[in-house]
């Protein structure tokens, strides 16, 4: 594996892990009053549209962290939804 393949990957997991305590936290305690929808949604767009280049470039760590990510930010959309 490549050094640059490899700080993407170490890049992606940090990043994508920065989701999972918001996402346990809400799930935990059931509220979303302090989560911004509008700010997800755009997250979530812009998260797509990594995933959509990184297959257009065929690399897997944009792949791998946009894939993960996208669908922690709609569970925190589903959520939102849910938990109003």
């Amino acid at each position: 594996m490549q050094t640059t393949e490899l700080i993407g990957l170490v890049a992606a997991t940090l990043t994508t892990a920065a989701f999972l305590p918001q996402v346990y936290k809400t799930w935990v305690h059931k509220s979303t009053r302090d989560i911004s929808l509008v700010m997800y949604m755009v997250l979530l767009t812009g998260t797509l549209l990594w995933l959509f280049y990184g297959v257009r470039i065929a690399s897997f760590p944009i792949i791998l962290a946009n894939s993960i990510t996208a669908v922690l930010l709609f569970l925190m959309l589903l959520m939102k939804m849910k938990y109003r």
